[in-house]
């Protein structure tokens, strides 16, 4: 097995899969080699719940597999398996965990890990697309192409659910399109021919620096402030318009919901004040149930009883931040105060 930090730019196989995708990750990492000069990347879409399928792969083939660590360097001849409600991204011989935005409504996703991985190996990345529904990772593939990767999708056709595949072969100009009993032999032939250093194209990262895909394109998944695309309407969640009535700014949404600024600003607040309760609510939830969990772990003479406890402390901690946010004075330009607004 290797064990070695691989070179600055390794070969990277990253691989996406949804709908099917255990029983062909289970295959594909069945028949790699003990010796692969690679490392290997597995997003499966399993959302928060619990995953055991870093020890299925380990009872399936030679090679070791876990969920990483934040920061955990990358080492050849391992597999990667993103863990369950994080996305999973890597840069120049580290890997990164982040509870970042759903990315086409998963967390993990598989664009993330394709869009960090190009961005940060180049042509030394491996993109692959299994089984799977919809289209995460046709994003993510063609990023790995326009750096210089190699593109892998299974045969449509050899797919429990081929609309991952599909989606990827309407969209990028792939490499290699073959059943998943071929998959093994030939990312196993790419990486031995590419496991030696290659060198980054200088114009790629001033590509990257500027943003390959606009200004401040995220690499690592990450929540961001931009500008938002609307203003939306408060009651109905619709993109609004704003019109003028001689001086008076309006925003009317497309069902007819209208507002001047001064209660568009309080209904914003109103809106921002529930999201937070709402927030505010589901932590004393989260704390009674580890409450409950802890009083009954101590019952049985279990040995869980101290981190449900731990964990209903953090929850409670993490209320005082958001009530200062509901308490504070707020500023309200052209009004005095907070306009009542009658609730819905």
């Amino acid at each position: 097995m290797n064990d070695q930090p691989l070179p600055a730019v390794p070969t990277i196989i990253a691989i996406g899969t949804s709908a099917g995708g255990v029983e062909a990750i289970r295959a594909l990492v069945a028949q790699l080699p003990e010796d692969l000069p690679a490392a290997v990347f597995v997003v499966l879409h399993i959302g928060a719940h619990k995953s055991e399928l870093p020890w299925l792969l380990n009872r399936a083939g030679p090679l070791p597999a876990s969920h990483p660590a934040d920061g955990e360097p990358i080492l050849a001849g391992r597999v990667y398996v993103a863990p369950p409600d994080h996305h999973m991204t890597v840069d120049l011989g580290i890997i990164h965990l982040t509870k970042g935005p759903r990315e086409n409504w998963a967390r993990p996703a598989i664009d993330p890990l394709l869009r960090s991985a190009a961005a940060a190996y180049g042509s030394a990345v491996v993109g692959v697309i299994l089984t799977g529904g919809l289209n995460d990772g046709t994003a993510g593939l063609i990023e790995v192409k326009q750096h210089g990767g190699i593109a892998i999708v299974q045969d449509p056709m050899d797919a429990a659910n081929p609309s991952m595949p599909r989606s990827a072969l309407a969209h990028v100009a792939v490499d290699h399109c073959v059943p998943l009993a071929e998959m093994p032999r030939l990312l196993t032939g790419i990486a031995s021919g590419r496991a030696t250093p290659a060198r980054i194209d200088k114009r790629m990262s001033v590509t990257l620096e500027t943003g390959a895909n606009g200004p401040g394109k995220d690499m690592d998944a990450q929540f961001t402030q931009q500008h938002p695309v609307a203003v939306t309407c408060p009651d109905c969640g619709g993109a609004l318009r704003e019109t003028e009535t001689g001086s008076l700014a309006q925003y009317t949404c497309h069902i007819g919901h209208v507002y001047t600024a001064d209660v568009m600003l309080a209904a914003q607040f109103v809106a921002l004040e529930r999201a937070i309760e709402a927030a505010m609510r589901a932590l004393g939830e989260r704390a009674e149930l580890c409450r409950q969990m802890a009083v009954r772990a101590d019952g049985q003479k279990g040995d869980g009883g101290e981190s449900w406890t731990a964990a209903m402390h953090e929850a409670l901690e993490q209320v005082t931040p958001l009530r200062t946010l509901v308490v504070r004075e707020w500023i309200h330009p052209d009004s005095e105060g907070v306009p009542r607004l009658s609730d819905p």
